[in-house]
């Protein structure tokens, strides 16, 4: 739509850049943080480094490519002053739309060829749904039903890469790096942001990390409550069944204790509700959820666990629940707002898709540890101005890049990577 619709948007970019420059350092980085950030909100194909050079500086690409190259691949600036700085200019404006309601933790998986870029290796790939040849970064999001911000992002690093020295030097992984799993890196994002006052007292987890008792135990020890996916086999003392002891070894070491999928499956008719709940749109959704209180049978939980909430979900014309959580979400919390906190979740994953279509989050095509955590660190710059944008397009706009002004490119440019490149 061009500038249509987005009066002053252009000027307005420039300031919020401006603040960025104040905390990059050395003023040799401001204009390459200036024409890296214009090249991720431009509406082309590709937002890695050759195709941005060219977008930003048409008659002189090679050096542009060269300067942006050494920028984000080698530049002794801090990600973490960086994204300090979004958080003071982008959460007031998400916050518009109510408080910051949760943290939510999760992943993002990026597809790579070859063994070479750090971190990749063969496992779940989200992207693709399978296991596959990729990279995933652990994130710590910010989020209301408005929008979500990732506020925390780092690499996991397997445990083959971490314990190869040769391969660690080449792509620069700091020594203080080793092999944790995600769900420890996650708990570290989670007490990271409790240490420096960051908004949310409830941590939304799906079944990937919310499985892991350690991580669960963690988050109660920082006096934070929880909606965390589990998966149908999690063990649980049912209503009515008093808790035992944790058990240390396994089912049969719990008696009493039964998987929440029998839980569900032994409930009568009456204990399941259609509940609407509202995903990030205006569009409601609404599917049949049951909901009691149990304690889990957990050799990572007290002897005397405390009564959670397990939350099921078994919609209209499965066979089966589809997907279950456990909260400490208060006894008193209404069933519509348990629903609400689970499925909050899902708000990252629209913005994770956008980060990645509209900003280049998934394009960065280097190797080395500093630069994967600079090039996502300036791509969440960009998208946290482009939610803190989203009132000013019309409702048939774009909510994207398309802000801005076509580009002008060299005659016949193709981008290394695209699908003209061919």
């Amino acid at each position: 739509m061009g500038l249509r619709g987005a009066r002053g948007i252009e000027s307005r970019f420039r300031r919020y850049v401006e603040g960025l420059v104040s905390v990059i350092g050395h003023a040799d980085r401001a204009q390459p943080l200036r024409d890296y950030c214009t090249g991720l909100v431009m509406p082309v194909e590709r937002k890695s480094v050759e195709p941005m050079a060219a977008i930003t500086a048409p008659g002189r690409t090679g050096a542009q490519h060269q300067s942006l190259l050494h920028f984000v691949g080698q530049g002794d600036w801090s990600d973490a002053a960086v994204l300090a700085k979004v958080r003071e200019v982008v959460l007031p404006r998400i916050e518009r739309h109510g408080p910051i309601e949760a943290m939510i933790i999760d992943d993002t998986s990026f597809p790579k060829q070859g063994r070479h870029s750090v971190g990749v290796g063969h496992q779940y790939c989200g992207q693709l749904g399978k296991q596959a040849n990729c990279q995933v970064a652990v994130t710590l999001s910010l989020a209301n039903h408005a929008a979500s911000l990732p506020v925390a992002y780092r690499l996991y690093l397997p445990k083959d890469w971490a314990e190869d020295q040769v391969r660690r030097h080449k792509v620069g992984v700091p020594d203080e790096i080793g092999f944790k799993t995600k769900p420890e890196i996650a708990l570290e994002h989670i007490r990271w942001a409790h240490a420096i006052g960051l908004p949310g007292d409830l941590v939304v987890l799906d079944a990937g990390y919310g499985n892991d008792a350690k991580l669960r135990t963690g988050i109660t020890e920082l006096e934070k409550v929880y909606v965390a996916g589990i998966q149908a086999q999690t063990l649980v003392w049912p209503p009515g069944t008093p808790p035992g002891k944790a058990p240390k070894l396994g089912r049969h070491d719990a008696p009493g204790a039964i998987s929440v999928k029998e839980v569900a499956m032994g409930l009568r008719a009456k204990a399941w509700r259609r509940i609407t709940w509202r995903e990030g749109t205006n569009e409601e959704l609404s599917s049949r959820f049951a909901r009691v209180r149990v304690h889990v049978a957990s050799k990572h939980q007290p002897d005397k666990p405390a009564p959670e909430w397990l939350l099921i979900e078994w919609p209209k014309g499965e066979d089966e629940p589809t997907k279950y959580w456990l909260s400490t979400l208060p006894p008193d919390i209404s069933f519509s707002a348990l629903v609400n906190a689970a499925k909050l979740r899902w708000r990252i994953e629209r913005d994770y898709e956008e980060l990645k279509q509209e900003v280049g989050l998934g394009h960065f095509e280097g190797r080395g540890w500093r630069g994967f955590h600079h090039h996502a660190t300036l791509c969440i710059a960009a998208y946290g101005f482009l939610i803190s944008e989203r009132e000013t397009i019309p409702p048939s706009g774009s909510r994207s890049t398309a802000l801005f002004a076509q580009p002008a490119l060299p005659r016949g440019y193709r981008p290394r990577g695209s699908s003209l490149a061919a």
